[in-house]
């Protein structure tokens, strides 16, 4: 009665106000529409990354058996991520003078937008989604690559040496990890024959048994764990967290940024490890899919509930990791990529071809 009720009243003021609106042709809506939008994305990735950079500091104390963030905000420190923001904020900008200016301004706009437009084709639910492209999935593995551009213009601009070393050593490892990540995608494709997130999701409903990770066991699970691993690589987690590797380059490409440029580079990461555990969740744990199918709830309260707990629990999982093992060395990264995880990744994807040919 409740979602009749605020349908209705909803309805009713369309009904009243879009008469009236519609009669100012002079304005430009469509854009307004697509700015508001922008905006409430661009809140969401900013309260999500602050919500995961408390999770971290509070996971990894907790494996060091200490507290963590405990006086800011009351209740485990939760508004020190709000702190830590507003100080961001007010910090002073500094650009070098050896810098490359306009590029090195240029290069945390360039790997925040990469992570900011890949949450166009994430579906929340059925309905709560920005475009339900029907390319969604490469959408996103195309978006994905532009945020190597940025890294390497921030390495190169900066004019430092670790700066250009992890900026370099960060391009090499997304290229390459960039494959074994599209074999694994082409497999979660293939089993639901359709590039959309929200048809490969919509085909995964009925309960956990129907989810892609069971389909072709244990090949589908190899490929969502060849996802998960090329994830951990793309979002420079460790243990493949050479581009900015603290004892070796002092922070990576990102060593002579400061303030708000700073944060963005740090928005970026958080938010691609959302949109990287998301790919997992969409094409092999059902997306916004429930354990078992539920007539009762609403989907645009189901589909974020179990869309978000999926997610958020392999972005602890990243953190427990991260917390865990120690780092790679480059070559053994390079290798773990070109010797195992590719040619894990050929074999799994012609298995599960196969399979779904002769199903």
């Amino acid at each position: 009665m409740l979602v009749e009720w605020v349908a209705w009243l909803l309805r009713t003021i369309a009904e009243t106000i879009l008469p009236f609106i519609a009669s100012w042709t002079w304005i430009p809506w469509y854009t307004i529409a697509l700015l508001h939008v922008a905006g409430a994305m661009l809140g969401v990735i900013s309260v999500l990354a602050m919500f995961l950079i408390w999770l971290e500091r509070k996971v990894s104390a907790h494996m060091q058996d200490r507290l963590g963030p405990m006086r800011v905000g009351g209740w485990h420190g939760w508004a020190q991520s709000i702190a830590d923001g507003i100080k961001l904020l007010l910090k002073e900008d500094i650009i070098p003078l050896a810098a490359d200016r306009p590029v090195f301004i240029l290069a945390p706009v360039i790997v925040f937008g990469a992570s900011f437009m890949s949450f166009v084709v994430l579906p929340f639910s059925q309905a709560i989604i920005v475009s339900d492209l029907n390319i969604g999935i490469l959408y996103v593995y195309g978006i994905s690559t532009i945020s190597v551009i940025g890294l390497i213009a921030a390495g190169w601009a900066s004019n430092n040496k670790w700066s250009l070393l992890g900026g370099m050593r960060s391009a090499a490892q997304l290229v390459s990890y960039e494959v074994p990540v599209g074999l694994s995608l082409l497999a979660g494709i293939v089993m639901a024959g359709s590039l959309s997130t929200v048809e490969i999701t919509l085909a995964q409903s009925g309960g956990v048994w129907h989810w892609f990770i069971w389909r072709c066991f244990p090949f589908s699970f190899m490929a969502a764990l060849l996802l998960y691993i090329g994830a951990l690589a793309e979002t420079n987690r460790t243990p493949f967290d050479i581009a900015e590797a603290e004892s070796e380059l002092v922070a990576g490409y990102h060593t002579e940024y400061s303030g708000f440029r700073f944060s963005l580079f740090f928005l970026a990461e958080y938010a691609n490890m959302f949109v990287s555990s998301a790919l997992v969740v969409i094409l092999f744990l059902g997306g916004f899919s429930g354990l078992i199918p539920v007539s009762f709830v609403p989907d645009v309260i189901a589909g974020p509930f179990w869309f978000l707990t999926k997610t958020l629990f392999l972005v602890f999982v990243m953190m427990w990791v991260r917390w865990t093992l120690p780092r790679l060395r480059v070559d053994q990264l390079m290798g773990v990529c070109w010797k195992y995880l590719i040619p894990i990744g050929l074999v799994n994807l012609a298995a599960i071809g196969l399979w779904v040919s002769l199903s």
